[in-house]
């Protein structure tokens, strides 16, 4: 079996000022998704969106996720305690985000800034969700390097100790499987997929769907939060939050299939 390395969670100290291995990834998540989107703008023929508009999705990217993901993990996995001590909601510092939120957060976000440009939401989305996934990719390493949201129990060779759940059993790395297949696999698949002018709505769908489908075939991996376990059917909390992803996304997959491409 394999130990997990302890990472000292502050990357950089500058005086008082502590900088954390998962905030530093959360600003290489946007970095990426900033160079990328000019990248794709400067392409030409492939979105009508400006560099001025990827400025202000970032903007607008960052609210979303933020809020999102706090809130998220809020009304899906806490409720009752977060409606027990409300002031605890705004404890940022305190960890507990939720993808599904910043999901939802980011659509809401980029809803707005559709409306307020006067783009169609399906091409904002189609634009934008080739950014994402490496984005996740950050995001689960850091989580691997918190050493938190570790795998179940397991025989593998490549299974891993984490001190941080106190057990001294051997798990998956449930990180680095959510980096590698949500992460760095749907950004290929999503990336190449939308080098060349799909039907609105298509590259979104091909997002939601991979991520989805990914995200429900590693949770078999990942220990499933103490405070919920599994719930109906066997199936851990995002196994059911990926459930619609799968669905809209196939739905966006099957609507946008007879359309010609943009």
């Amino acid at each position: 079996m394999l130990q997990h390395p302890e990472f000292n969670p502050i990357a950089l100290q500058l005086g008082p000022l502590a900088v954390h291995w998962y905030g530093l990834m959360y600003l290489c998540g946007f970095a990426s998704a900033w160079l990328l989107g000019r990248w794709r703008i400067r392409q030409g023929g492939l979105t009508r969106l400006t560099e001025r508009d990827l400025d202000d999705i970032i903007f607008y990217g960052v609210i979303g996720v933020i809020l999102g993901g706090r809130l998220g993990y809020v009304l899906f996995y806490k409720p009752a305690y977060y409606l027990s001590h409300p002031l605890e909601i705004f404890y940022l510092w305190e960890g507990g985000m939720a993808f599904h939120g910043g999901l939802l957060g980011v659509v809401i976000a980029l809803l707005l800034f559709a409306r307020s440009k006067k783009y169609s939401v399906l091409e904002v989305g189609d634009f934008v969700t080739p950014l994402i996934p490496l984005g996740l990719a950050f995001g689960r390493l850091g989580n691997f390097i918190n050493g938190e949201l570790w795998g179940r129990a397991t025989s593998v060779p490549w299974g891993m100790v984490f001190p941080q759940a106190q057990d001294g059993i051997a798990r998956h790395p449930s990180q680095l499987y959510q980096m590698s297949l949500e992460g760095l696999a749907l950004f290929v698949i999503v990336w190449f997929f939308a080098l060349k002018p799909r039907p609105a709505g298509q590259i979104s769908g091909m997002f939601l769907a991979g991520y989805g489908i990914f995200r429900f075939a590693v949770e078999f991996t990942r220990e499933p939060d103490s405070f919920l376990g599994l719930l109906a059917g066997g199936l851990s909390m995002g196994q059911w939050l990926s459930l619609p992803m799968i669905i809209a996304g196939a739905w966006l997959l099957f609507r946008a299939s007879g359309q010609p491409s943009r």
